[in-house]
């Protein structure tokens, strides 16, 4: 009797729970935060993809309209920063060239933006012709550029190649916040982006961010539970890029490259961050293609 009772107790219990979690509501597929302890600093979010913009007293600053395959996306993000201010959206800032963070732009053209961007940004875009990605209006140099918009200012800091050949580091000075894109996952082992990753020079990247004066990273994707980074965090990614870069150099070497080095790869002290399961064939792959082809 006890024990049926006992089962009956459990399997409400189990009911309730699944009710709970029923009714707990969806994530959005938009959101605008302030960040915290900030007067004038945002994160867009659009699904799985994020940008900074920044309101200042004489006009706004934003970053990557992040609507690849959203066809209202750009305009979303326009919607949502008019839902914060009316002030005049000045500057729309690429991070890098890539469709997934840029594309959406015209939205931000029709509000008056001015857009601007590293100088293979154009390069690239003027050649691929993507119908939903507009083209630069300014090109930054690799010495990088200072932009002082009513109060604020924000540095473009070129650094390098990294997850690209044209990512622009994004600094606020005064707020210590920096926004950079994909090279730096938060709290969260890198994927598909390997694709077209370069490997020593990126860890030559995340050395120059982490010298810079900084204590909050915003990244172009969430990073675990919506949380910003920090230096620790820029610290741990690059550990693991030296890791995996080590470990697939004796398999290279040793003649393993592609199929058996893929499969053998485990890294297991990173087995517990989000997208290991994912991520390592990718890192393997990646990886192969340096020490096991040269490139």
């Amino acid at each position: 009797m006890l024990r049926t009772a006992s089962c009956i107790a459990g399997a409400a219990l189990v009911a309730l729970s699944l009710g709970a979690q029923a009714q707990a509501p969806a994530r959005p597929q938009i959101a605008t935060t302030k960040v915290e302890g900030t007067d004038n600093v945002y994160v867009f979010r659009n699904g799985g993809h994020q940008a900074m913009f920044v309101v200042t007293r004489d006009g706004v600053i934003a970053t990557d309209p992040v609507a690849y395959g959203r066809p209202t996306g750009g305009q979303d993000y326009v919607n949502e920063i008019r839902k914060v201010t009316d002030k005049p959206i000045k500057y729309l800032i690429y991070s890098h060239h890539h469709f997934d963070h840029i594309a959406g732009g015209k939205a931000f053209k029709d509000a008056g933006a001015k857009i601007i961007a590293h100088q293979r940004v154009k390069e690239r875009l003027s050649v691929l012709k993507d119908p939903h990605t507009v083209l630069p209006d300014e090109s930054v140099s690799d010495k990088g550029r200072i932009i002082k918009l009513g109060g604020t200012t924000l540095e473009l800091w070129y650094l390098g190649l990294n997850h690209s050949d044209s990512t622009l580091v994004m600094n606020l000075p005064k707020e210590k916040i920096i926004f950079v894109v994909d090279t730096i996952p938060v709290g969260q082992v890198p994927g598909r982006g390997m694709i077209d990753f370069y490997p020593l020079e990126a860890e030559q990247f995340i050395k120059k961010v982490l010298a810079l004066d900084w204590e909050r990273l915003i990244p172009g994707h969430p990073g675990v539970n919506d949380r910003l980074g920090s230096k620790k965090d820029a610290e741990d990614q690059l550990q693991l890029l030296q890791d995996a870069s080590a470990e697939m150099k004796t398999m290279a070497q040793d003649g393993k490259c592609w199929e058996p080095a893929e499969k053998e790869l485990k890294m297991s002290k990173y087995q517990s961050w989000p997208g290991y399961a994912a991520g390592l064939p990718l890192i393997a792959r990646r990886y192969c293609g340096l020490w096991g082809r040269g490139t």
